[in-house]
């Protein structure tokens, strides 16, 4: 028996390393500069915020002063108690770009709504009245490369409807040197971009924090009214593009990047269980499904490493150190040590835990929740 499951762990790693889209050669799909346009395209950038003034100042600037492309960024403050509007405008006007930068007031949320997706179809509404060649949704704690639009342009003009790069994450603190890179990992093996990128295959997904979509696209999917009541929202957007007929790229950035710091463990397992169990559908038997997957994928191989035997016992240890390779390059993009790919097995047991709380969340009225609202609530 003890041969049997090291056999089996094996092989699933065998499998994940050679077949699942190598969605671990993260040098492969990262966002790399590609030729300028012959002309310079509008972008309407369409930022939700909500109490975001901490963050709000190096962003805006940074989408302002992009290279090669005019630029126009249509700002929702979603309620905001913090001077979020004031320290926007305020950075524009430091910059000279203010005429760039329309601030909209959100009005109330409707029902059936997500509060991020009800504020980015007022800022798109707003954005159509300049005809815009491009939409760029971002997140208002990303901060820009420079570059970052004709990065992305040229990835469009390649052929595809909507473009979107998973920024560079916080990656600071202990907890988030411990969990960050591991989130990342986990997010591409679930959306290998390989398979996002090809017409034939279904699978789609995006990253929320930087989204670029052709106008047309949108309209072509139903809108954002269409994925209104999402709480996973990148990625339902990115399957209704590719349902649609539209063409999806998913790929990374190294100098685009987050400055939203988790500092803490709680922080983190938080921003895991507000999607969590939504991702599962918010069934109890996916829910059972995904904690023995995961404990067998990642908790199998050290503890077999344990019994005793000097077969299973190797097949194991060729099982982990598979893992750990998948997972190095990852952890290299984030320039950490690389022993840190060794301890995959301890991360992934705090994501089941997360979880595992996610689905808690949910089942006491609690689900999705962000800011003050509760976005995924149980339906009854």
């Amino acid at each position: 028996m003890v041969l049997t499951f090291a056999i089996i762990s094996l092989l699933l790693w065998m499998y994940l390393a050679l077949a699942q889209g190598r969605f671990w050669r993260i040098s492969a799909f990262m966002l790399r500069a590609g030729r300028s346009p012959g002309s310079e395209p509008l972008i309407a950038v369409v930022v939700p915020a909500r109490d975001e003034a901490d963050v709000m100042a190096p962003c805006i600037q940074s989408l302002l002063q992009q290279r090669g492309s005019r630029v126009h960024v249509f700002l929702i403050d979603d309620a905001s108690l913090d001077g979020t509007a004031s320290v926007a405008a305020r950075a524009a006007q430091l910059i000279g770009r203010h005429t760039q930068l329309t601030v909209i007031s959100g009005l109330p949320l409707p029902a059936g709504w997500s509060g991020k997706l009800w504020a980015v179809q007022q800022g798109i509404e707003s954005a159509s009245r300049i005809n815009p060649d491009y939409l760029l949704l971002t997140d208002a704690d990303i901060v820009h490369a420079p570059d970052n639009f004709q990065r992305l342009i040229s990835v469009a003009e390649s052929g595809f409807d909507l473009v979107s790069v998973m920024v560079k994450l916080h990656c600071q603190t202990f907890a988030e040197r411990a969990l960050i890179p591991a989130f990342v990992f986990f997010f591409l093996m679930l959306y290998p971009p390989a398979w996002i990128a090809n017409p034939n295959r279904k699978i789609a997904g995006a990253a929320g924090g930087c989204i670029l979509i052709r106008p047309q696209a949108l309209r072509n999917a139903g809108g954002i009214a269409a994925i209104r009541s999402e709480i996973i929202d990148d990625c339902a957007l990115a399957r209704r593009v590719k349902r649609s007929g539209g063409r999806v790229w998913l790929g990374l950035s190294d100098a685009t990047c987050s400055i939203r710091p988790y500092k803490s463990f709680t922080a983190i397992g938080s921003m895991i269980s507000r999607t969590a169990f939504n991702q599962l559908q918010h069934s109890a038997l996916l829910l059972l499904f995904a904690l023995l997957g995961l404990a067998v994928v990642y908790l199998l191989p050290p503890v077999l490493l344990l019994n005793g035997h000097l077969v299973p016992e190797a097949l194991s240890g060729l099982a982990w150190l598979l893992m750990s390779l998948c997972f190095l390059p990852t952890v290299r993009l984030y320039r950490l040590n690389p022993l840190w790919s060794v301890a995959l097995p301890a991360i992934a047991v705090f994501y089941m835990g997360a979880t595992l709380h996610s689905a808690f969340r949910f089942w006491r009225g609690k689900g999705g929740a962000w800011k003050g609202r509760v976005q995924d609530p149980a339906r009854t």
